[in-house]
């Protein structure tokens, strides 16, 4: 598995574009996938800026702190936005056209300068610390505990990750809380979800 920068920031530009699919589409539970959506894009942003942005021309870096910065604002309002209403619909659409805008020069412009002008063991040691940093930000934001982005993201954005048969994923918890009704399932975590069930049953 590839652990260089360029490769580890693509990666999560795959699994976000996952999740505002699945957003688009209103699969599955959308609180919970803005929920996965904002820890994600924060923690990736946080990383880039402490750990990868240093390594390349100032400007650049400045115009990614930009749009890193209104990004942030979108996703604080898509988080307050009613799921069900158009302030929600507007306000993914105008996350979506910013973060596509973004990735599409990061990995234009900025990551093929990257993988040019610095050595393989250096993209490296760059990937190491931004992954390290992503996931310091992560387990903050989640709280839960969980430090790997790529790992819960893809069990969020994908459903069930490799291995997943003995634990079921927050979406298929979430689909068993409808059926039996629980209250206020939608802003509960996984392990809220597996304690309500287990009350019912």
């Amino acid at each position: 598995m590839a652990t260089d920068v360029v490769t580890l920031i693509t990666n999560d530009h795959r699994v976000v574009e996952t999740l505002f699919e699945r957003l688009q589409k209103d699969e599955g539970d959308r609180a919970a996938l803005v929920k996965e959506l904002h820890a994600l894009l924060t923690a990736h942003a946080r990383a880039e800026e402490d750990r990868v942005y240093g390594a390349i021309e100032n400007q650049e870096a400045h115009h990614g702190l930009e749009e890193h910065k209104k990004a942030e604002i979108l996703l604080d309002a898509l988080k307050k936005a009613d799921p069900a209403g158009p302030a929600f619909e507007d306000t993914l659409a105008k996350l979506v056209e910013a973060v596509r805008h973004h990735v599409e020069e990061e990995e234009k412009e900025i990551l093929p300068e990257l993988a040019r002008s610095l050595s393989k063991k250096r993209l490296e040691e760059l990937g190491r610390a931004f992954k390290q940093r992503e996931d310091e930000e992560l387990r903050a934001l989640r709280g839960d505990g969980r430090p790997s982005a790529k790992g819960a993201a893809k069990g969020t954005a994908k459903g069930a990750a490799k291995g997943a048969q003995s634990s079921p994923t927050r979406d298929e918890l979430y689909e068993r809380a409808k059926k039996l009704d629980i209250p206020g399932r939608s802003s509960m975590t996984k392990q809220q979800l597996e304690k309500a069930i287990k009350q019912r049953s």
